[in-house]
């Protein structure tokens, strides 16, 4: 990646952005980001070949000078002068043109924001007046579809039954997303409902917005639930990006799609005006290509909101400024241990997973080997418990939120909805879980308070807080994803490993990170900590990150073999 712009490219882009501003079409920014083969390394080791894909003019978007440059570096060219966060923004919609629906044909973009160029027109303004709002000012995002935004956008969770109405009001991490700055391009596309309907669905697939491909390998999946925004940040369609998780979908689809990726405490981010699963569980979190970018984006949406009492919490210990952490030396005397339970389910990930500790070694780190969680076969009864009985709670009183213009408005509502249109919302699979959580009872059930408890004693009091204090951790490492499998539309997912439960249910932070790369797929490592650790994991992924150089850009390989 390139430092800096030659003159040439200098003044196309400069000359991109001024036909933005006067409302003509690209052409400079179209010479700017012109057509060449995509170029990606490939990690050491990897023996495999693949076709690759191209667009139909037989070639991909090249490597411009824009090409994966980070927050802070975009921001610095801004700064200088030599960039608008219009001209930024075109080169995103360029992007996105040539690749999302031709070309490779991710299809990771659900919805544009049609307001975006005014949007980046009125912070260049700011910005020439000497107001810049921080890190984040003129900066392109994408979240998914299951955050609400109060314009021309729609929130639908990937599904047909919401595409008729839009939110009544922002989501609190999208005020905040606003207010520091940033430019929403528009929504990802992801797993149906965050992948809470059925028991065989396919990750990345929805009734609305169809089937996201794997930008490394396409016919490979990109998980989920937060697949959109994995493709879309992986293949460079935004600096940054907002997922969602509740168990596994930031990390999952971070890791395979060779991004950092934070899943945060819950309550550091509001949850406020994001379509629900699980109350004790659910959080937003960023998506991006370094742990900078991710860190950057961490604070800047921090906050306490009356919405959501989770936010509380964060009131003693969110910054603002999660930059500060970013350290190389941060592995230097830290106490990792290695969650071996967890590991063994690939040969070529363990590999990886050895590979990445010798480097923690070499910059410092003490490692405990092993240092695993327990493996209670209860805890996924209970979770499932759980999720049931709040998905349906928290549901219908977001749905009650959505005013009198949305189809549907209650879960029992949506599951007659879904029947009502199988061939366009059931084609591939159909919808268990909603089914059995329509079932479940009130949150003062006697079942759901026990399963809730256990939860608590098994991944935390038994889970991560029992083994971090018995070996004096400041973090557990563990991989975070098997390489993708294949795509099935016909029998679903196909999952062989990486553990994202004990985080998720604890309500602790984890981060993933890429390790390597198993045959052009990647494969990341998670750092897993106590409640509002993320400080603390901030720092010894960034020396990670910075020991190893392991992310390699998507090659768009048609197929492996």
């Amino acid at each position: 990646m390139r430092s800096s712009l030659s003159r040439r490219e200098f003044v196309a882009l400069s000359a991109a952005g001024a036909a933005a501003a006067a409302g003509a079409p690209s052409d400079a920014m179209a010479a700017a980001t012109g057509a060449t083969t995509a170029r990606g390394a490939t990690a050491r080791g990897d023996t495999a070949h693949g076709s690759t894909m191209p667009a139909p003019d037989g070639a991909l978007p090249r490597e411009d000078a824009l090409f994966e440059k980070s927050v802070s570096e975009l921001g610095a060219m801004m700064a200088r002068g030599e960039l608008t966060a219009r001209a930024l923004t075109e080169r995103y919609l360029q992007r996105m043109r040539a690749m999302d629906k031709q070309g490779p044909s991710l299809n990771a973009v659900i919805e544009l924001n049609p307001d975006a160029a005014a949007i980046a027109d009125a912070l260049d303004a700011e910005r020439k007046a000497g107001h810049v709002r921080g890190p984040l000012h003129g900066i392109p995002v994408l979240i998914k579809d299951n955050i609400d935004s109060a314009d021309q956008l729609h929130t639908t969770a990937g599904s047909l039954a919401l595409a008729s109405s839009r939110p009544l009001q922002d989501a609190f991490i999208v005020q905040r997303l606003r207010a520091a700055g940033a430019v929403l391009l528009g929504k990802t596309n992801l797993s149906e409902w965050a992948n809470y309907r059925s028991t065989r669905s396919t990750s990345g697939w929805s009734g609305r917005g169809g089937l996201t491909r794997n930008p490394y390998v396409l016919d490979r999946n990109c998980s989920g639930s937060s697949s959109g925004t994995g493709a879309a940040i992986a293949a460079d369609f935004a600096t940054v990006g907002i997922g969602t998780e509740t168990d596994g979908s930031i990390i999952s689809p971070s890791s395979i799609c060779g991004l950092v990726g934070i899943k945060p405490t819950v309550g550091l981010w509001s949850r406020a005006g994001i379509i629900p699963i699980s109350a004790s569980q659910d959080t937003a979190g960023p998506m991006a290509r370094s742990v900078a970018d991710a860190a950057a984006m961490l604070g800047a949406l921090t906050g306490v909101d009356a919405r959501d009492a989770a936010t509380q919490g964060s009131a003693a210990h969110a910054t603002a400024d999660y930059t500060a952490f970013l350290k190389a030396s941060g592995l230097r005397g830290a106490r990792v241990g290695v969650a071996r339970a967890q590991a063994g389910f690939n040969p070529d990930v363990d590999r990886a997973l050895d590979e990445a500790i010798a480097a923690m070694k070499d910059a410092g780190a003490v490692i405990i080997d092993p240092a695993s969680l327990p493996t209670p076969a209860s805890l996924g009864a209970a979770e499932t418990t759980v999720l049931d009985f709040e998905f349906k709670s928290g549901l219908n009183a977001y749905l009650a939120s959505r005013g009198a213009s949305v189809a549907v408005k209650s879960l029992a509502e949506l599951i007659a909805w879904n029947e009502g249109a199988k061939e366009r919302e059931m084609p591939w699979f159909g919808q268990e879980i909603f089914i059995r959580s329509q079932k479940s009872g009130p949150l003062t059930a006697k079942k759901y308070l026990e399963a809730r408890a256990a939860c608590l004693r098994l991944t935390r009091t038994q889970g991560i807080d029992a083994v971090m204090t018995k070996h004096r951790l400041d973090a557990i490492i563990l991989p975070s994803n098997q390489p993708a499998w294949t795509t099935d539309l016909l029998n679903g997912d196909h999952f062989t490993g990486g553990d994202t439960t004990y985080a998720s249910v604890a309500g602790y932070p984890s981060i993933t990170v890429p390790m390597g790369t198993v045959h052009r797929l990647p494969v990341g490592l998670s750092f897993i900590g106590r409640a509002w650790s993320e400080g603390t994991l901030i720092a010894l992924a960034f020396a990670f990150e910075q020991a190893t150089q392991a992310r390699r850009s998507p090659e768009y390989v048609a197929t492996l073999g």
